[in-house]
């Protein structure tokens, strides 16, 4: 266990599992009080806060399944209930905006279902969620937003995506300047292929996961724990001055 982030309260959005999970427990390891939300699956959540509290770590988990305002404003005001428990002040020092994902199509196969499912799962969270929670952030805070290595890709078959997360860059920097005042950086994280249950079908076929490694600089997939690292380097003191960029952590994916 370290004591970098001792004192410090965080909330995890998708905090459960995969990318989620793997910052969750980095963010505890390192000292923090982590609210560890996730949509549906409570199991998932509480194997991963007892797996943080067998580390010796703070966790607790917290149910929304965000998308829009009304989920948004439930879940601060569960987070405003336990922290101040807990703490005995509802602040909050560090919001990742984790939750995001979803099923890729060409435009023509983009249906205005399809299209707002993607929106609310990438965007529509993250900002609503960031509204809800701006009188608690504490100066000095720390928001991270997950973003995707799709931002810059041209790619046809993820075209809703791309959007999505270009946009959540757009956001990012539009919050930074916002929030700055405060000593409050925000900053985007965008991975590119990670292992792990989202991309395991990929992993574990040789010919696709050779398409995805041969155009990787570094020849490899990333690990959930090599994305947590750079959250919590933007999460710690080293971070204080970056704030408004998409730190892209793809291993060189399609230079």
């Amino acid at each position: 266990m370290g004591d970098t982030l001792a004192g410090k309260t965080a909330l995890v959005t998708g905090g459960s599992r995969g990318l989620g999970q793997a910052i969750a427990e980095k963010l505890a390891a390192e000292g923090a009080l982590v609210a560890v939300n996730y949509a549906e699956n409570r199991v998932t959540a509480d194997a991963t806060v007892a797996r943080i509290v067998a580390a010796g770590g703070q966790a607790f988990a917290v149910q929304a399944k965000l998308g829009g305002e009304a989920a948004a404003l439930k879940l601060a005001a569960a987070i405003d209930q336990e922290f101040t428990a807990r703490t005995g002040s509802a602040g909050l020092d560090i919001l990742v905006n984790n939750i995001g994902g979803g099923e890729y199509a060409p435009i023509l196969d983009v249906s205005e279902v399809f299209y707002d499912q993607m929106m609310a799962n990438n965007l529509r969270g993250p900002f609503f969620l960031t509204k809800a929670l701006h009188g608690q952030l504490n100066e000095s805070g720390r928001v991270i937003n997950l973003s995707s290595v799709g931002a810059r890709l041209t790619d046809p078959g993820i075209i809703v995506y791309t959007m999505a997360k270009a946009a959540v860059d757009a956001f990012t920097r539009v919050m930074a300047a916002e929030l700055g005042p405060r000593g409050i950086t925000v900053n985007a994280v965008a991975p590119g292929f990670t292992a792990g249950e989202t991309n395991d079908y990929i992993v574990q076929d040789p010919v696709a996961a050779k398409s995805v490694t041969d155009v990787t600089a570094l020849r490899r997939f990333g690990q959930p724990a090599e994305i947590a690292d750079i959250v919590f380097a933007l999460a710690s003191p080293l971070g204080r001055w970056v704030t408004a960029q998409s730190i892209e952590a793809s291993g060189g994916f399609k230079l």
